[in-house]
């Protein structure tokens, strides 16, 4: 799949303020500083699609963005601060929640986590309450550019593992770096396949 178009279609804090037109929703989220921002605008092409900034928690809002004229890419607020407020933090989580329990149109989430590091206990946290509302998700291992791809590989080959400590199987798993484009294609083609499938039901 090539992203042709991206628009901004809208933001807003909780579900009934959502676009009126409904797409299918391809969402992505990820704790503080994970480069999601910075993934988004390489998937689309567009370096100032989403907002990107080295201070963690930018984005506050539930950020729409019409791909193709036939889906949405879903800019979630991140989560598992720490450097904001309890009552900061509790809003942000209630954004999310109310996105990720009652969104009709949530097709996946893809969950970001930096490919440098063990799944911490807030993301293993956060991939359960997914596995128990029953989301479907897939992973994405982002910044694979700032060590090398043998490092790269063990990490990601042991993240598979915490996962599997909790898990029957894996969720799709990719690996990317916003720097060289590493990944683009493959999430683009997955997304570009579970749309046909939804066309095909």
């Amino acid at each position: 799949m090539k992203i042709s178009e991206a628009l901004f279609a809208g933001s807003s804090t909780r579900i009934s303020e959502r676009p009126k037109q409904a797409f299918p929703e391809f969402a992505f989220i990820g704790r503080s500083n994970v480069g999601k921002s910075s993934l988004i605008n390489m998937l689309c092409g567009n370096r100032k699609l989403a907002m990107t900034s080295s201070k963690p928690g930018k984005t506050k809002l539930v950020n729409h963005f019409l791909i193709n004229r036939s889906w949405y890419l879903v800019d979630l607020p991140g989560y598992g601060f720490a450097n904001i407020s309890a009552t900061g933090r509790r809003q942000l989580e209630q954004v999310i929640r109310n996105y990720l329990n009652l969104s009709p149109d949530l097709t996946c989430l893809f969950v970001l986590i930096d490919s440098r590091h063990d799944i911490g206990k807030v993301d293993m946290d956060f991939l359960t309450e997914l596995g128990q509302s029953n989301i479907p998700f897939a992973i994405i291992f982002t910044k694979a550019d700032k060590q090398g791809p043998n490092v790269t590989k063990a990490q990601v080959e042991k993240c598979k593992e915490q996962i599997l400590e909790f898990w029957e199987e894996l969720p799709p798993v990719f690996v990317s770096s916003s720097e060289t484009g590493m990944g683009k294609e493959e999430i683009l083609n997955y997304i570009e396949s579970v749309l046909k499938t939804i066309k095909q039901e």
